[in-house]
């Protein structure tokens, strides 16, 4: 069997190696120098947090009566009562709701609609005909969405499927021969990896189902060819035996959240991709080492025993004579935002560059406004890692837009200052700041990496990490899912944890080494104009158990309490009506147990948990229909026979969740 000798933890699919060794300011510095009055608060168990205090977000709703309109607080109230935390293997809601699971892996979307076996025997053929597994981000795309309409009982539920199970996956788990593995269960499980695109429909009793037959319905895996596209398209970087005018590549792996665009596309982001691959040489490239590709595999697909291409291809070694004669770019085809078309089966994804490489978690955009640049926003979810934005070059038409509004433009990274102002940093070499910081790091040690220069843009967006060290952007505790205001504008992000913060690191704002709690940060761009390059920034939460505060201008804004504890926020987005739903993937210890989805009010503050789901699981991607009275939740890697306990495997599975009056969600 191959040896996993990098790191003991790297088995673990959301493992993020921390890879950034620069000297940036990290984040929780930035926010101990904003705090010129700040507050030490306990929780009721004896766990000691921070709160800040501030100045105030320019922008932000304040908690006052007379702040918002009464249809703003109409829109956003919290109607439901909260859902004590839970250790049932079931999931939670309130009292008036219902729910049912819908979709878990192996469901047959596709081709001959093969049945899934809970013995593991389906095959690899079978498994690219089936829901995938570990289900992610979610979008409902309504039926009539190209024709202007907004169905909101039948539509298009397209989901990633982060990583798999290998236990679950097969009949007796991952097997080797004499090192190699068989070539049809690697088939499986990178058919298992993707996304899944499942038209569905609502009978006249309001139940849910699949549409089969549906020319709509179709599974995108880690093997199905893609083309990339924007400024890295035909760098000699990507050159690949596969691809050797860096063209092409095949399939997309570790997608995490997602972001529907305004022309009614799926962006699926490409995560923890770096796992996927073994680099045996003695040194790596800048473009392996700044992300953590380590010697061997995580799930040793290059050792299928059928050495074919398709599998040969996730060892990066250099090997043949030249680079178009062997693997040793592949990894360099992988880490970007994946668009999908769902209404158009025939068309091929799109990596689309320009918006960097890195690990996203997702990618968010602000509201398109009529002849004027597209905005999105991207996480990098690791340790120490950084917020980008990309403002297209081109201006955006109802009429035309497409994904070429995502080739052309300028990626930004943020840097938080410490008096709660923040600055877009551009990563484009046409920028005189940013190529004088180039030239000034030429010839130095920048973190781990000896930097030698960048050859052009597509260089800059292929070194995406790399460039925003140079820039001097500011390291966060794991930036994940972003989500926009739709009423405000304003722009929130969840920072989910950093266990690897030490003892020196402590501060007044994150007073505990370890920290595992996370909270989540807001902005208002200057003149709430999302292509503005300053902003101005807060905490809108810290996350934690009993009395956990957060304060500002020294008064207590949020006070968590039984009915609002949690840790390590994740999963975020706002409704149609401009409700806040906050998902966690963190600790299942006590007092905060099974992972579990808030609903939160932007303009008051006020928290309240609508859902907690089974034992072991991560609440994780949620969207509702637009008339939000259905939405839709799902559930990765649950644990104890999840959702059927007469099926000897936990599956992944999404839940369908419905107010029993035929109500909004959460109203």
């Amino acid at each position: 069997m191959a040896k996993h000798d990098l790191d003991p933890n790297y088995l673990d699919p959301n493992y993020e190696p921390v890879v950034n060794h620069t000297e940036n300011t990290p984040f929780h510095q930035v926010l101990a120098a904003r705090m010129q009055r700040r507050t030490l608060m306990k929780g009721s168990v004896g766990a000691a947090l921070a709160s800040v205090m501030g100045l105030g977000l320019a922008g932000c709703g304040s908690d006052s009566d007379d702040s918002t309109t009464s249809s703003n607080v109409s829109s956003t109230d919290i109607g439901f009562k909260a859902v004590p935390t839970s250790t049932a293997n079931e999931v939670v809601v309130p009292e008036g709701y219902s729910s049912e699971t819908f979709l878990p892996w192996g469901t047959p979307i596709t081709g001959s609609y093969p049945e899934y076996k809970p013995d593991g025997t389906n095959t690899g053929a079978e498994q690219e005909q089936q829901v995938g597994m570990h289900h992610d981000g979610v979008h409902f795309f309504p039926i009539d969405l190209k024709a202007g309409g907004n169905s909101s009982t039948e539509g298009l539920l397209v989901m990633n499927h982060e990583y798999i199970a290998q236990g679950a996956l097969h009949a007796n788990g991952a097997t080797y021969v004499n090192d190699m593995r068989p070539a049809d269960e690697v088939r499986k499980e990178i058919a298992a990896h993707g996304v899944s695109v499942v038209h569905i429909k609502q009978d006249a009793n309001g139940k849910w189902d699949i549409v089969f037959g549906s020319p709509f319905n179709r599974r995108i895996t880690g093997n199905t060819e893609m083309d990339i596209r924007g400024p890295v398209r035909g760098y000699s970087k990507l050159i690949t035996k596969y691809s050797p005018d860096a063209t092409e590549t095949r399939g997309t792996l570790n997608n995490c959240a997602m972001g529907p665009t305004p022309w009614g596309t799926y962006l699926a982001a490409e995560e923890n991709w770096h796992g996927y691959f073994a680099n045996g040489d003695a040194t790596q490239p800048r473009e392996q080492s700044r992300h953590g590709v380590g010697s061997s595999s995580r799930y040793d697909w290059e050792l299928a025993d059928s050495a074919e291409d398709q599998y040969v291809r996730f060892n990066v070694s250099t090997i043949g004579a030249t680079a178009a004669d062997d693997y040793r770019n592949e990894a360099n085809t992988y880490g970007y935002m994946v668009e999908i078309d769902p209404f158009t089966p025939e068309n091929k994804p799109q990596k689309r560059t320009a918006l960097g490489r890195f690990g996203h978690e997702g990618v968010i955009f602000a509201p398109a406004r009529e002849g004027e640049p597209v905005v999105c926003y991207s996480g990098d979810d690791s340790r120490f890692e950084y917020i980008y934005k990309f403002v297209s070059s081109k201006p955006y038409y109802a009429a035309t837009a497409g994904g070429y509004l995502l080739d052309e433009g300028t990626l930004y990274v943020a840097r938080f200052n410490d008096d709660g102002s923040g600055d877009w940093l551009s990563l484009d070499l046409d920028d005189a700041d940013f190529a004088a910081k180039v030239a000034a790091a030429e010839g130095t040690q920048v973190g781990d990496v000896q930097f030698d220069g960048f050859e052009n843009q597509a260089d800059v967006l292929l070194n995406t990490r790399l460039a925003a060290d140079i820039a001097g952007a500011t390291p966060m505790d794991r930036p994940e899912w972003g989500a926009v205001d739709p009423n405000s504008g304003q722009v929130y992000f969840t920072l989910t944890n950093n266990s690897r913060r030490t003892e020196e690191q402590v501060n007044a704002a994150n007073p505990n080494a370890n920290n595992r709690t996370g909270h989540i940060i807001r902005w208002s761009e200057e003149g709430n104009d999302h292509t503005a390059t300053t902003f101005d920034w807060d905490i809108f939460v810290f996350a934690g158990e009993q009395g956990t505060e957060t304060v500002v201008d020294d008064e207590v804004i949020v006070s968590l309490t039984d009915d609002n504890i949690f840790n390590s926020p994740d999963g975020l987005w706002f409704d149609y009506n401009g409700r806040l739903w906050i998902q966690t993937d963190g600790s299942d210890a006590a007092p905060y147990q099974n992972n579990m989805m808030l609903a939160a009010n932007p303009e008051t503050r006020e928290i309240k948990r609508f859902f907690v789901g089974p034992v072991g699981c991560e609440v994780t991607g949620v969207v509702s229909t637009p008339d939000v009275k259905t939405m839709f939740v799902n559930i990765q890697h649950p644990d104890g026979n999840w959702p059927d306990s007469s099926d000897p495997r936990p599956r992944d599975a999404t839940v369908i969740v419905t107010k029993d009056d035929g109500g909004v969600i959460g109203a």
